[in-house]
């Protein structure tokens, strides 16, 4: 299957569901290439992105799966190479 390179933004607005958002990037971890994460108290968010070299099917899922967790938004950008 094909790998891609994309870059998952994730939201968190509801810091109690900061476990759920580490277990799921631990569970795609052989995937994740590096993470970055920002808390931004002035807005009460954590903002984190996420580099992936993955199939296209892992990246949709691990961003469908994150953004199905509720106070967190989770965006994918593919490459396209």
């Amino acid at each position: 299957m094909e790998s891609r390179l994309a870059i998952i933004s994730i939201i968190v607005e509801d810091r109690t569901e900061s476990g759920k958002v580490n277990a799921l990037l631990s569970e795609y971890g052989t995937y994740i290439k590096g993470r970055m994460g920002l808390p931004y108290p002035e807005r009460k968010v954590n903002v984190l992105a996420v580099v992936i070299d993955a199939p296209m099917e892992k990246i949709n899922s691990l961003s469908g799966k994150l953004g199905m967790i509720a106070g967190v938004s989770a965006k994918a950008f593919c490459s396209k190479l």
